[in-house]
C-alpha cells in the first residue's frame, strides 16, 4: 500500500510546486492538496499539477478559509476511503522538510503515531527568537502536564499516522483548530492506547508568503487543553477496550 501526504493550502502559490517536487523526490508518496479557495491561484496550480502527475496528486477544493483542522479531517476521510497504509500531516511552507517523510514513516513500525519534534535531542528551531521559543516550549509543557501526555512537542504539526490509528478516531467529534487541533489528535491517540514516537526535526520558518499564526489560535489552544482534560474520553476508552493498546505492530 502507498502513503498519502495531506497538505492544506491557503495562498501558497509560491511554495506549492516546489514542495510537491520535493515530496515526490523523497519517496513513493501520493499527495492530497486541500485548498481553501486561495485567492492567489493556489488551487489552479494544484489542478495543473494534478494533470501532470496523474495518479500521484489529487486536490480537494473548499469554498473558503474553513480552517486547518477541518482541512486535515477532510484529508483523513479521503485517505480512509482509499487503500493508503499511512497518512501524513505536513505544512505547505517548507517549515517541515520533505526529506524527513521516510524517517517518520519508518518510526511507525513500532508506533501508531510518529511526530516530528522540535523538543527532543536533535530537534531545533534555529530561526526563532528567544521569546518565541519560550512561548512555544512553555505551551507544550503546559499541555503536557495538564493532559498527562508522554510527549514533548505537543503542538507540532508534522505527523505520520498508521491507517489503523486514524480509523480508530471519531473524526467527526474533533472540533479543534490550529495548535489545539494538533494537541487533540495526539491526546485522542494516547487515550485509545496508541504508541507515540517523537522524531527530531529542524523546524524552519516559511521560505516565502505570510504566516497563518495569530493570537486567536494561541488563545484557543490554551482554552482547548482544559476542554480536552474535562470532557469524557472516547467511548471505546471509557469501556476499557482502547483499540490501539497492546496491538502487535509490524
Amino acid at each position: 500500500m502507498t502513503s498519502l501526504v495531506v497538505v492544506p493550502t491557503y495562498n501558497e502559490r509560491e511554495n506549492l510546486e516546489t514542495l510537491v517536487a520535493a515530496i515526490l523526490a523523497a519517496g513513493p508518496f501520493h499527495i492530497l492538496v486541500v485548498d481553501d479557495g486561495s485567492p492567489d491561484g493556489t488551487g489552479e496550480i494544484a489542478e495543473r499539477l494534478k494533470r501532470d502527475l496523474t495518479g500521484r496528486l489529487d486536490v480537494i477544493h473548499r469554498a473558503g478559509k474553513l480552517g486547518l483542522g477541518t482541512a486535515y479531517i477532510a484529508g483523513f476521510k479521503y485517505a480512509l476511503t482509499r487503500d493508503y497504509s499511512h497518512v501524513f500531516e505536513m505544512d505547505a511552507d517548507f517549515s517541515h522538510d520533505p526529506a524527513v517523510l521516510p524517517r517518520l514513516q519508518a518510526a511507525t513500525d513500532d508506533a501508531d503515531l510518529a511526530l516530528g519534534s522540535r523538543y527532543v535531542p536533535g530537534g531545533a528551531t534555529p530561526d526563532w527568537s528567544l521569546s518565541r521559543r519560550v512561548i512555544s516550549r512553555g505551551g507544550s509543557i503546559y499541555a503536557r502536564v495538564i493532559l498527562g501526555l508522554p510527549i514533548h512537542d505537543i503542538t507540532g504539526g508534522f505527523k505520520c499516522f498508521r491507517r489503523e490509528s486514524l480509523a480508530a478516531l471519531d473524526l467527526d467529534a474533533i472540533r479543534s483548530e490550529g495548535y489545539s487541533f494538533q494537541i487533540e489528535l495526539s491526546y485522542r491517540i494516547h487515550q485509545l492506547g496508541g504508541r507515540i514516537r517523537e522524531i527530531p526535526i529542524v523546524f524552519m520558518d516559511r521560505r516565502v508568503g505570510q504566516s497563518k499564526m495569530s493570537g486567536r489560535i494561541v488563545r484557543e489552544a490554551v482554552i482547548a487543553v482544559w476542554r480536552l482534560r474535562l470532557t469524557p474520553p472516547p467511548r471505546s476508552a471509557r469501556t476499557g477496550t482502547r483499540p490501539l493498546a497492546d496491538r502487535r505492530l509490524v
